[in-house]
């Protein structure tokens, strides 16, 4: 089962500006300097952000530590800081130039910015080749650089139905001596349907209609990123889609990291969604995560 931490009543030290949850950072004794951050409530954020973590292991996928957390009366995560000290981490949109989001409206306009296409980040990588793979990643055949690496994060993101891969939620890491890093995966927490309730989950799973089951509600999800030459009333691209544009550009490492992806058996997908306390997720909600993660998986592999 995943321990829930307590993050000490007096840890609080500096709080953190982006986006509109209740956040700070504080001095772990165990991590260092680590970030609680706080899920909305009635939405499985947490237990999403813990299992993608656990998830993005098993493929070998560089991402965020996190932990299920309490503070006072919070219920939340904490996350390990990947960024050294006197380092720090820049953002998609500040590298492409983007949309500015106001903090009060920050978890809506990230997703208006429709210059954040797959083809300017593409692009963006291949003019940028001083831009090494994320710390402590292994290069492995097919999956060398920093676009094969993040190649391998829009694979993930279609694997669990992740919706937040806007410009915020992707970068690069600046302060390991001169070399700057591909950030490792963060923010997981807008994936695996968490907010659906169970009563829309047991419809899903149990209807005879073929445009509301799981085939159905799986291929809805959509990535933060928009089509190539994007008009003003183009829509984000599907989860899978943004993959499938990746394998185009780097179709060594699209194989690379499905090959990884195959690895991965239904026990194995059964075992860590296990994981998650019952405090945090119903066996509706288990049984949902398991039929989710493992058509995805399916739909993944077929490409």
């Amino acid at each position: 089962m995943f321990a829930v931490f307590t993050v000490p009543d007096d840890a609080a030290e500096i709080t953190e500006q982006i986006g509109t949850k209740y956040k700070f950072w504080f001095e772990d004794e165990h991590l260092g300097r680590a970030l609680f951050k706080e899920g909305r409530p009635n939405t499985g954020e947490n237990w999403a952000e813990r299992l993608a973590a656990e998830l993005a292991l098993v493929v070998g996928l560089p991402h965020a530590y996190y932990e299920l957390a309490n503070f006072r009366q919070r219920t939340g995560v904490i996350s390990k800081s990947f960024v050294p000290d006197g380092g720090r981490l820049i953002h998609g949109n500040e590298l492409l130039g983007g949309v500015e989001a106001a903090a009060d409206d920050a978890d809506t306009k990230f997703y208006r910015d429709r210059s954040h296409t797959v083809s300017r980040v593409f692009s963006y990588f291949r003019a940028v080749s001083e831009v090494r793979p994320p710390v402590d990643f292994l290069a492995c055949p097919g999956i060398e650089t920093a676009i094969d690496v993040f190649v391998g994060y829009l694979m993930f993101d279609a694997w669990i139905a992740n919706q937040d891969r806007h410009n915020q939620n992707w970068g690069l890491v600046r302060g390991f001596g001169k070399d700057v890093h591909l950030a490792p995966s963060y923010d997981h927490g807008s994936s695996m349907g968490r907010n659906e309730t169970d009563e829309r989950r047991i419809q899903i799973l149990t209807t005879r209609d073929s445009r509301q089951q799981m085939s159905a509600y799986v291929a809805r999800a959509t990535s933060g990123l928009y089509p190539p030459m994007a008009t003003e009333k183009a829509k984000p691209l599907s989860t899978i889609d943004a993959f499938g544009y990746a394998m185009k550009q780097r179709p060594a490492a699209g194989a690379a990291w499905l090959n990884k992806l195959r690895a991965v058996t239904p026990d194995v997908i059964a075992s860590l969604v296990d994981l998650i306390p019952g405090t945090h997720a119903t066996e509706v909600t288990k049984e949902f995560t398991r039929q989710l993660l493992q058509h995805n998986c399916a739909r993944l592999l077929a490409l």
